[in-house]
C-alpha cells in the first residue's frame, strides 16, 4: 500500500544495532525555577518545551538530531492549536524528520500546562576493529 506523501511528517524510522537508545520524561513549559512560562500561549509553552527537550538530550550525551520518535501532547480538542505547537516542534526539528504522534489530551500535569513532548532518541554505537 503506499503511503500519502503530503504528510508533514515521517511514518518510521530504522536504527541498525548496536545502539545507545535514550527516553526522555515528557519536557515540560518549566523555566529554571520550575514555573510554567508562556501561561495561555500554545507555541511559546512550546518553545520552552523543545529548549528543556534539547537540554535533557544533552545531559544524556544526545541531541534533536537523534530522536527516532516523540509524542507531542497539547491540552487542546482544537486542531489549531495542536498545530500551532507542532509547527514550533517542527521548526525546533529543523530537517531531522522523526516520526511522531501529535495528541490533543484533557489536561496536563502542571498548572496552566499546554504543551509536553516526549521523545526516544537513538545513537549508533561505533565498533571498534580488532
Amino acid at each position: 500500500m503506499d503511503l500519502a506523501q503530503t504528510v508533514d511528517y515521517a511514518y518510521a524510522a530504522v536504527a541498525e544495532a548496536p545502539v545507545r537508545a535514550i527516553w526522555t520524561a515528557g519536557a515540560c513549559p518549566l523555566d529554571a525555577n520550575g514555573e510554567t512560562v508562556a501561561i495561555g500561549d500554545f507555541a511559546g509553552q512550546a518553545r520552552q518545551v523543545m529548549i528543556n527537550l534539547a537540554a535533557a538530550l544533552e545531559s544524556a550525551g544526545a541531541s534533536l538530531n537523534d530522536i527516532v520518535k516523540t509524542t507531542v501532547y497539547v491540552a487542546s480538542s482544537r486542531q489549531q492549536d495542536l498545530v500551532e505547537a507542532w509547527n514550533v516542534v517542527r521548526e525546533h526539528m529543523g530537517d531531522h524528520d522523526a516520526p511522531s504522534t501529535l495528541l490533543g489530551v484533557a489536561a496536563l500535569g502542571y498548572h496552566d500546562q499546554l504543551v509536553e513532548v516526549e521523545a526516544t532518541a537513538v545513537i549508533i554505537e561505533e565498533h571498534e576493529s580488532g
